[in-house]
């Protein structure tokens, strides 16, 4: 059963567990209350143009899919290129065009590779560990044991589970249950995947009247939805993002806030998602932190497309200015 967090009605749920003398489960400021943070400065500087996707391994190495989608570029933390993949241990594999990357707790790359219509497994060193079909991977997030959850165009399912030997386990998340129409067209992609280091997985879905987080255990148990306001990123707020979409049914382009990048602390299980230029936080249990509106020292509003949460700081990539480091707001008021 899900459980929704219905944003709107935060405050009043709030005063009723006060009045009732139970201890909040929010202590920190309002929701609605904002405050705008800037870069402390631009990391991995030759990296510009279409970044989709951002990951960093547990040696300290970070791994970034940007253009033109068939390279994955490996840099130490001191921003210099130490190996891209595929490489010359990869015996001619190639990726054709890759959407999106993910890594495992051993340090293989698992790469969303859509225009071959397959899954692409990596070793650290480059060499080929597999390759799953997959009919256009969009997302993929690793998982203990092997096994990885994946988003595609062509699944009537949110979350498809694949284990070590290629084989489809198990499958959940009914896109059809979701209000709004996210179910226009099983040939879209419904969302982007995250995961923590317990296993879980975390649905941003990308297609659906308001913007919504769905966590998951890796058996497909929901343990909560977060539902924000489409109101509250309508066009008439102030620093809201437009987007354009092409609604399916009447083939006529409207405009909706939508949830352009996610990623979560992979110990706290803590989630960081963006709409726009604003990057909202959400504890644990799925309940709303601050939001905070992300600019570069310049004051250029950065809208990202994949965020790296790391125990002191968070990475932002935004097309088309880079990656941009920031200082943890909730560590630094």
């Amino acid at each position: 059963m899900i459980r929704r967090i219905q944003l709107g009605a935060f405050l009043f749920v709030c005063a009723a567990i006060a009045a009732a003398g139970v201890h909040s489960f929010a202590e920190t400021s309002s929701p609605e209350v904002e405050r705008e943070i800037q870069a402390t400065g631009r990391v991995f500087p030759e990296i510009g143009p279409a970044v989709n996707a951002l990951k960093r391994d547990v040696s300290g190495l970070y791994y970034i899919l940007a253009a033109p989608a068939s390279v994955i570029s490996v840099y130490g933390d001191d921003g210099k290129r130490r190996a891209s993949i595929p490489n010359d241990n990869s015996k001619g594999a190639k990726i054709v065009y890759a959407e999106d990357i993910d890594l495992d707790a051993t340090g293989r790359l698992f790469v969303a590779d859509r225009g071959a219509n397959a899954i692409r497994v990596f070793r650290a060193d480059g060499s080929v560990d597999a390759t799953i079909p997959a009919s256009a991977p969009t997302s993929i997030a690793a998982l203990p044991g092997g096994e990885f959850a994946v988003e595609t165009q062509r699944s009537d399912r949110l979350v498809n589970i694949i284990d070590a030997q290629g084989k489809l386990v198990r499958a959940f998340g009914d896109p059809s249950d979701l209000a709004g129409g996210a179910a226009s067209s099983r040939f879209l992609s419904h969302g982007r995947l995250a995961g923590d280091s317990a296993g879980n997985i975390y649905f941003a879905f990308t297609y659906s009247a308001d913007p919504t987080i769905r966590k998951y255990d890796r058996f497909g148990y929901s343990a909560y939805e977060i539902s924000l306001s489409a109101s509250e990123f309508s066009p008439d707020t102030a620093n809201r993002r437009d987007v354009l979409r092409l609604d399916r049914h009447t083939s006529v382009p409207a405009s909706k806030p939508v949830i352009n990048a996610i990623g979560v602390d992979p110990l706290t299980q803590e989630v960081w998602a963006a709409i726009g230029n604003a990057l909202l936080h959400f504890s644990k249990d799925g309940s709303r932190l601050p939001t905070y509106r992300t600019v570069t020292k310049e004051g250029v509003r950065i809208e990202p497309k994949a965020i790296l949460v790391e125990p002191g700081r968070i990475l932002l990539a935004a097309d088309p200015i880079g990656i941009f480091e920031f200082a943890r707001p909730d560590l630094h008021p």
